[in-house]
């Protein structure tokens, strides 16, 4: 299908409403609740390299990096990344001794360029830095400065941050110093703490990605499937919420992943919205979500019912 591009910002990267989310394929089954054999994963980013969607996400944290491997062997099947493609991931602390140093992004930069079998990256991100503080991030040597000299020289195209507590990850935003904004579990039909972190990010030219907006899969299986949202299980009153807004899904003849998809995709300040897929066919199948008709009336009923929802109940902050 033909997609009309979007902006990512100022980065001058162009990309498609759509991006693949590398995180299931590498196998994550704490995270998930199933695991993906290296031939299916491999198979998913040959498939996510050569189809209509032309981004893939992933990290160095991912499967302890095996997501990155998969997609490294995927890119040397068909000869290196297309020139139309925009390939992300992420550096973040060692998962073993939890050190979050400016060396630290040095060495994991180096892992993830080796994995991926390429010798810069069009966006790269900060991950996670709710896992150290503020101070110690943006410290000279630290990982900002560290990820800011990546861009500098070339390694990195763009540079972006990426996390969940919306505090804490606005005051990245806030520096001026990061060229897009990831955010994930935070923007969905159900929860929209994101909110005034992305008219930040947006006030300042920053591109904005939102990720996870299927909840972990509970906004694409609904409550009969799982009852986590965010990768945690959720509060009653939320599961009640997401039940009721499956009976408006069900009564418009809407599925309930395109309604979850689509909440983001239609959104103007949303330059792209990360789907994790773990099959080839889920990436056809989220396109679909993204073409397929949905009344305006049905997001107006949802946004009723989330409003009803008290604000310490709407999954993470």
């Amino acid at each position: 299908m033909e997609w009309n591009l979007r902006a990512l910002g100022g980065t001058g990267l162009q990309i498609t409403p759509l991006t693949v989310g590398g995180a299931p394929l590498g196998s994550m089954p704490k995270n998930f609740g199933y695991d993906v054999a290296e031939e299916q994963g491999i198979a998913t980013a040959l498939a996510a390299l050569t189809g209509p969607i032309r981004s893939i996400d992933t990290s160095c944290a991912y499967s302890d990096g095996e997501s990155e491997r998969r997609i490294g062997k995927a890119i040397a099947q068909i000869g290196g990344v297309p020139d139309d493609f925009v390939l992300a991931t992420k550096v973040t602390r060692d998962l073993t001794t939890g050190d979050f140093s400016g060396a630290q992004m040095r060495r994991a930069i180096e892992g993830s360029l080796e994995r991926l079998g390429v010798d810069r990256v069009p966006l790269l991100y900060l991950h996670d830095p709710e896992n150290t503080t503020f101070a110690e991030a943006t410290a000279p040597g630290g990982a900002v400065e560290v990820v800011r000299a990546l861009k500098d020289e070339g390694i990195a195209g763009a540079i972006g941050v990426a996390g969940g507590d919306t505090t804490i990850i606005t005051e990245y935003v806030e520096t001026g110093f990061f060229d897009v904004l990831l955010t994930h579990n935070r923007f969905t039909l159900v929860n929209r703490r994101a909110e005034r972190m992305i008219d930040a990010a947006v006030e300042r030219g920053m591109g904005v990605v939102n990720a996870a907006v299927l909840g972990g899969g509970i906004l694409a299986t609904g409550t009969g499937s799982s009852s986590r949202y965010g990768y945690r299980e959720a509060p009653e009153e939320l599961l009640i919420a997401i039940r009721r807004i499956e009976q408006l899904c069900a009564e418009a003849d809407v599925p309930l992943a395109a309604a979850a998809t689509q909440f983001s995709t239609r959104d103007p300040r949303i330059a792209t919205t990360i789907v994790g897929v773990s099959r080839p066919e889920r990436i056809e199948e989220s396109v679909a979500a993204v073409t397929c008709a949905i009344p305006d009336e049905l997001f107006v009923e949802i946004d009723s019912v989330v409003a009803a929802l008290p604000a310490d109940l709407a999954g993470p902050r």
